[in-house]
């Protein structure tokens, strides 16, 4: 038996093919390539599990793939708990799906405190305490997303292509170096809430190599977060 579980974030599609022991494959695709999916699993899977934060085209993409595919297709939806994992939001539903699989996916890989980081798009920066209790966190534009801002919103900043440096003398690395300080200021004052001898920051995204080497806390990195806790979540 083998389960295809399905991330669609902001800006892509990642994928993983997965039996109860390993996965069988995993990849990304842009959200218009969805429907060649079919034709890059190296297997036919039972059935489809996927988590959309992407809207309304994307759903009808997923939904067509699964027909095409002729397997059931459930959608992931966040929840007061799962697989070890209680919710701490005021409205649990009201969590966004892939939050709250990375959280559980999180979980399956450090069983004590951590910090749930996902840098795609917008970056999110979730507390989960030893017990498995998330405790709340913060959202914030992801990198390219801040420098995007800046550029279209200021008549003299331009669209940076700078580096990272601790005293900038020139505008792209100050807008590169003000966006990845004000992320790592951030991870590190929720950090805060989590002190403890085998704390972690558990880290994911297309961003998390720009964050990793800054970071002067425990790092964990997860390729897909987000299908590892959809893969947990599954009763199989």
């Amino acid at each position: 038996m083998s389960l295809l579980c399905l991330d669609a974030g902001n800006t892509r599609l990642k994928w993983g093919l997965r039996t109860p022991d390993a996965w069988l494959a995993q990849g990304v695709l842009a959200h218009d390539a969805i429907a060649s999916l079919s034709a890059q699993l190296p297997a036919l899977p039972a059935r489809i599990l996927a988590c959309n934060v992407a809207g309304a085209a994307v759903a009808a993409h997923i939904e067509a793939l699964a027909a095409t595919l002729a397997v059931p297709l459930d959608w992931f939806r966040s929840s007061s708990a799962a697989a070890g994992v209680t919710n701490g939001y005021t409205t649990p539903t009201q969590l966004g799906a892939d939050r709250w699989a990375a959280l559980i996916g999180a979980r399956h890989h450090h069983s004590g405190p951590a910090l749930v980081v996902m840098a795609g798009t917008a970056t999110t920066i979730d507390v989960l305490s030893a017990e498995g209790q998330f405790r709340g966190g913060l959202i914030l534009p992801g990198l390219d997303l801040m420098h995007t801002v800046l550029a279209r919103n200021t008549a003299g900043l331009p669209e940076a292509n700078g580096h990272f440096t601790l005293l900038p003398t020139n505008t792209d690395d100050a807008i590169v170096s003000g966006a990845l300080q004000a992320t790592l200021g951030a991870i590190e004052r929720m950090a805060c809430h989590s002190a403890s001898a085998d704390f972690c920051v558990v880290l994911s995204g297309g961003a998390a190599d720009a964050l990793a080497p800054h970071l002067s806390l425990p790092v964990h990195r997860v390729a897909h977060l987000v299908l590892e806790g959809l893969a947990a979540s599954s009763v199989w």
